[in-house]
């Protein structure tokens, strides 16, 4: 296994603890404004992200490699409206997805089919995000920061299991 393909997957440990971070300060943010049914969303969705991060190092490891760690940046806490939080949490889900099709690219180059078969069940998963995501914004889009809408979608995020 190439150096490269073991940065990438060290790349991708740290960049899962990065998107669970950002998750918690936007749980953070949902439950400052009182709407725990997002907050409790979000606080799924970090939860989601240090998992993943877990399965990356649990398979370095099995590897025989070493895990890699790298400062995790302070996240973004401040948002002007739900909207724009879960519009970068889209973003921010797109980017999780090239980063894996990336190095899902590095190991088909490789040939290297250990690390395909870890890796398909995370290019599976951004596209359940991705989608999960859009349906959000929509619907969102379609509140439009009406409080009587939103206060109902609180009830149906807080339902997240």
């Amino acid at each position: 296994m190439s150096d490269k393909l073991i940065k990438g997957l060290n790349d991708q440990f740290n960049f899962e603890i990065e998107s669970g971070y950002l998750y918690l300060a936007m749980s953070a943010y949902f439950k400052e404004e009182e709407m725990n049914g997002f907050a409790h969303f979000m606080a799924k969705q970090a939860h989601e992200e240090f998992e993943h991060a877990k399965g990356f190092y649990d398979f370095i490891f099995a590897l025989g490699e070493k895990v890699e760690y790298e400062e995790v940046a302070k996240p973004k806490s401040e948002y002007k409206d739900f909207n724009e939080a879960f519009k970068d949490a889209l973003e921010h889900e797109k980017l999780v997805a090239e980063k894996i099709e990336a190095l899902y690219a590095q190991a088909l180059e490789e040939d290297n089919y250990k690390v395909l078969e870890f890796l398909g069940q995370y290019v599976t998963e951004q596209v359940e995000e991705i989608d999960t995501f859009n349906g959000i914004m929509t619907k969102l889009e379609r509140i439009n920061g009406a409080w009587s809408g939103l206060y109902i979608f609180d009830s149906e995020l807080a339902q997240r299991q």
